[in-house]
Order: C-alpha cells, then sequence, then structure tokens
C-alpha cells in the first residue's frame, strides 16, 4: 500500500535523527520498549518505515543505540562549582540521573545489558573530572566514577522491579535508600 502524503506533511518538522529519537523514546516511555517497531515508529513520525533507515542505516540496532545514549548520557557539571563542594556536584548529579533513568524506565534494560560504551563515556568522564577537580587523585577518581555510576544505574533498576532484595516485610523507601547508599559510595572516596 503506498501513503499519499498528508495534507501537512509540507508543514511537519522535517525528519532528523534527533526526532527520531525523542518519538521512539515517547513510544518505550507511554507503550514499553516490546512495543517499539519500525512501522509503529513510522506512523508515529508520519513517514513509512524506510525512511527512518537514511537517517539510521543499521535501523532498530542503531535505534536502540540511540536511545541508551539519548538517556544514559548525562554528564556532571564540573565548571563553576567550589572546590569543596564536589561531594554536593555528585549528589546533585546523582539524584538527577536517577530521575532521568527512572523517567525512562522502559529504556533502563537497554542501559543495563547493550553493549554502548560510548553512551557512558563522557559521563563516566565528566564525574571523575568533578572527583579530580575535588583533590581525589586520578586512580581513585577513575575507580570512585565507576562506582557511582554502577551504584545510580543499579539501584534505578532496582526500583523500577521494586524489589525489596533485603527480604523486608514492609515497603521500601526508595528515595532514603538510595541517599543512605549514595552517601557511603561518596563518603568511602573521601
Amino acid at each position: 500500500m503506498v501513503r499519499q502524503p498528508s495534507i501537512n506533511a509540507q508543514h511537519r518538522t522535517p525528519l532528523s535523527t534527533e526526532r527520531i529519537i525523542e518519538t521512539a523514546l515517547q513510544i518505550v516511555d507511554g507503550q514499553g520498549l516490546s512495543r517499539l517497531t519500525m512501522r509503529r515508529l513510522g506512523d508515529a513520525l508520519e513517514v513509512e518505515a524506510m525512511a527512518i533507515y537514511h537517517h539510521l542505516p543499521r535501523g532498530k540496532e542503531q535505534l536502540l543505540d540511540g536511545l541508551v545514549t539519548h538517556v544514559a548520557s548525562a554528564p556532571a557539571q564540573a565548571e563553576g562549582a567550589a572546590p569543596g563542594s564536589w561531594k554536593d556536584v555528585l549528589r546533585g548529579w546523582a539524584a538527577g540521573y536517577r530521575g532521568r533513568l527512572l523517567a525512562h524506565a522502559g529504556v533502563l534494560p537497554l542501559v543495563v545489558t547493550r553493549r554502548n560504551p560510548a553512551a557512558l563515556t563522557a559521563t563516566v568522564a565528566s564525574l571523575r573530572e568533578v572527583l579530580r577537580r575535588g583533590g581525589v587523585a586520578e586512580d581513585t577518581a577513575a575507580v570512585a566514577a565507576h562506582t557511582l555510576l554502577g551504584y545510580v544505574i543499579g539501584h534505578a533498576a532496582l526500583e523500577v522491579r521494586d524489589t525489596g532484595e533485603d527480604g523486608a516485610d514492609r515497603a521500601v523507601d526508595w528515595d532514603a535508600r538510595f541517599t543512605a547508599g549514595l552517601e557511603l559510595v561518596i563518603g568511602g572516596v573521601g
């Protein structure tokens, strides 16, 4: 079946990789990762699914990598922070990153399981820079940056599953647990 261009086609935003990723993220956030298909994405964008391949030649694999990069790449801001405030910068980043992961919980399984190291490169480098500017030795900063990133991603994954992994027969206060764990990680750095 050949689609006729809609009357609004000339007024819609041109197709771009960013628009494709944003629309895919809306589908995943609203309907779940399992509902993301190239056809459904094309319908949401009001284009033939094949048009997406002009921007993402590797198709769905490249789309999933793009989703991971879009959600997981969130560098901490090292510039402008007072030298003694590096712990506050990390606390603020961790809270924001956790919120970002929880807001896009459908992408979280991809963040955990897909091999896409480029998606986290800028984030880890920024954490390392915050630590380094705070006076933490380079080797320790590298380990701490990966530990902090792993903690936030892992905590968000457990939170999305809403597991009481400690075996408690009570509701888990995820905010309190996150903050307590974050203080252990940051406190262990120095």
